[in-house]
């Protein structure tokens, strides 16, 4: 079907930086702007394949200025659901996810245009090309042997139907998880269960009722990993109980948002589709296109930490069990207990009470002379907010990004607070993708799931939230930074396990002394943190880091176990399945739970990390590892942040991403700073 000009997704936004026209999108131009944008990308790839010669302009350039119209539609739509969807979204995307599926194989499973890059890419070093273009053939010879293009026919006909299931399962999932996630909030009749919370937590917790029509109530919604933040400071054991109970309950209540059957249809069928590619199974056919390389490398590196990550939760827990007991009280240690007595130890043993943190992290100090002042004197970057600019939601915040010359960076988008319409989590996504092909600047997003407070009550975040402002903003300059030819190759389009490596860097500022004293002010009296709390946290850094890394692992090898299944094997029980193993890696230890459950296990069966969430500790290695480089060359100068960027953060995926970090680098990475860092050395 041909797209009706008026669709706003039907040519290139005439807005600034190419926003998208969110002024005039509506729900009923999505799929009209989806079918078109597929048929126009067909008719493209016809053309390719209808050239007599075979050049790397006419195949591999041409198959990147393809399917522009698509590319519109599908990252201002993804974008929209994901952070505020509604029924018609939902509906949509249950449609469209298999025919996008269909469609990716299209092209990508097409014989004629797999001989064309086979003979380009044989012939590739004859072929005169700069390193882009040379890199640009090789990923795209790569994309389509992984999609299976040198597959037989017979063979490439059930891979079409495998992925088109597997999308409409993995829209299945999400939809299930998002739904259930808003039913398990907890629901509070009296003020006096909420005791411990702070008066900003509890009337964000009475307007969350009563924007659900609960008059005289109170609502502890549901976040997107095992347990709650109001865990750690609330004193009602059974309202700690319950919630906890809650959480883990998850998808998994036998209703009709339970995702068990669609988690096990999927493992199988991404099982199934690996003995396609030749694979043992799914997670061997995923990390060959990563930096780990094989499920083989990950285990030799996630055992390493496994032993003392839980011996270190262990010892945690025998001291918050003596803590349990000190305190007169006579009760087993359970994981609903666990936050709430390591605060309690944590302030006892360090002198820290990260709630008492909270009033000296307002959400408009952190962003403005925290991350934006860092991201400044690091890299010589300003920040302006364009209020003139429409965004997907009233909540999401536009900002123009400047070089240090003046010059256009591109635009930020901060969307910081939880709704019922956003997905758990935080995560970063783009809505332009910078390249020179096309003369494009980036824009990106930034999504957190911070608790909207009452209004004219000021934001302030936990430690955690603190955290996760400054991870995210990391992502984005990943994505704001790049400077490459090649859409494929921009910002963040890296292998999925070096992907985080950038973002956990940008941590490391949170209490580097110019930028914590230039945020970390109290918010009614203008008081700086003081210098001993900040000691008293770095000396404290180690604290707790075994169940966090516990937690973590156990997330991460389950996430391995269910994709090391081989064809025709079936994972029975999940429950069971879960249980056996974590246990078989020695990480079960009853008070700290997985950080994921496997029913509401979003990022491995709905958000890309499937046999890719070690991820985020394999590409700590890597940060630990910088954070070392900063240190020893004198911490935030220009000349650092310029090194980092120019050397890494600009270059996308344009350089083979362990080849780029040893250019920085001088060298591989070292484990031990990690090691050190979580106390595991």
């Amino acid at each position: 079907m041909s797209l009706d000009p008026s669709n706003p997704f039907a040519a290139p936004s005439t807005l600034e930086y190419e926003m998208p026209p969110f002024a005039l999108i509506r729900d009923e131009h999505y799929l009209p702007a989806f079918y078109g944008g597929m048929e126009e990308q067909l008719a493209e790839v016809d053309a390719i394949i209808a050239q007599p010669d075979v050049t790397f302009d006419n195949t591999i350039v041409a198959l990147e200025k393809s399917g522009r119209t698509l590319l519109r539609v599908n990252l201002v739509f993804f974008n929209k659901s994901y952070s505020d969807t509604s029924d018609s979204l939902d509906a949509m995307e249950e449609e469209i996810a298999p025919k996008l599926a269909a469609h990716s194989d299209a092209i990508k499973l097409n014989p004629a245009l797999w001989s064309r890059i086979q003979k380009l890419y044989n012939e590739r070093e004859s072929l005169d090309l700069g390193d882009e273009d040379t890199r640009l053939l090789e990923l795209y010879y790569k994309d389509f042997h992984f999609a299976g293009a040198h597959l037989t026919e017979a063979q490439r006909e059930e891979l079409k139907a495998l992925n088109e299931e597997l999308s409409k399962l993995e829209a299945e999932f999400s939809r299930k998880v998002l739904t259930d996630t808003n039913d398990s909030a907890i629901i509070v009749d009296s003020i006096e269960e909420l005791d411990g919370l702070s008066e900003n937590e509890i009337a964000a917790a009475k307007a969350a009722a009563e924007s659900r029509g609960l008059n005289g109530k109170w609502m502890i919604a549901a976040v997107n990993f095992t347990g709650n933040p109001v865990l750690a400071t609330l004193k009602n054991r059974s309202l700690r109980e319950k919630i906890m109970r809650a959480s883990i309950a998850r998808a998994n209540r036998g209703n009709e948002s339970d995702t068990k059957s669609t988690l096990t249809a999927m493992t199988k069928l991404r099982a199934r589709r690996a003995t396609l590619f030749g694979a043992k199974s799914h997670a061997e056919y995923i990390t060959s296109e990563n930096t780990a390389k094989s499920p083989e490398n990950i285990h030799t590196m996630l055992r390493k930490i496994a032993i003392s990550a839980v011996a270190n939760a262990k010892s945690e827990g025998a001291v918050l069990q003596e803590a349990i007991n000190a305190s007169g009280e006579n009760f087993v240690l359970e994981s609903w207990d666990w936050d709430l007595y390591s605060e309690q130890v944590r302030a006892e043993k360090y002198n820290v009470d990260t709630a008492a943190l909270k009033p000296y992290f307002e959400l408009e100090k952190v962003l403005h002379d925290g991350v934006f002042y860092a991201a400044t004197k690091l890299f010589g970057i300003t920040f302006k907010e364009r209020p003139d600019i429409v965004t997907y939601h009233p909540e999401a915040r536009a900002f123009e990004v400047n070089n240090a010359d003046g010059s256009k960076l591109g635009l930020f988008i901060g969307d910081f607070y939880t709704r019922d319409s956003k997905r758990g989590g935080a995560w970063m996504n783009n809505l332009v993708d910078q390249n020179f092909l096309f003369n494009q600047l980036p824009v990106v997003v930034n999504n957190l799931n911070i608790v909207k407070p009452p209004a004219g009550e000021p934001t302030l975040l936990t430690f955690d939230f603190l955290t996760t402002l400054f991870h995210e903003f990391g992502h984005a300059l990943h994505g704001l930074f790049s400077q490459v030819k090649y859409p494929r190759v921009s910002g963040t389009n890296v292998e999925r396990d070096f992907v985080e490596f950038p973002s956990q860097v940008n941590e490391m500022w949170i209490f580097w002394p110019e930028i914590v004293n230039n945020y970390a002010v109290h918010h009614q009296t203008g008081e700086r943190l003081p210098q001993s709390i900040i000691d008293n946290i770095e000396n404290s850094s180690t604290f707790n880091q075994g169940h966090d890394t516990a937690s973590y692992l156990q997330a991460a090898i389950l996430d391995l176990a269910l994709h090391q299944i081989q064809d025709g094997f079936d994972i029975g029980d999940v429950e069971e399945f879960e249980r056996k193993a974590i246990e078989e890696y020695g990480l079960n230890y009853a008070p700290v739970p997985t950080r994921y459950r496997t029913t509401y296990f979003s990022h491995i069966f709905a958000g890309g990390y499937s046999a890719g969430y070690y991820g985020y500790i394999w590409s700590e290695i890597l940060d630990a590892d910088t954070v070392d480089w900063f240190k020893e060359n004198g911490g935030l100068t220009r000349a650092n942040g310029d090194h980092f960027r120019n050397e890494l953060l600009s270059r996308g995926g344009s350089i083979d991403s362990m080849q780029m970090y040893r250019n920085f680098r001088a060298r591989d990475a070292d484990i031990e700073p990690l090691l050190k860092r979580r106390g595991l050395n």
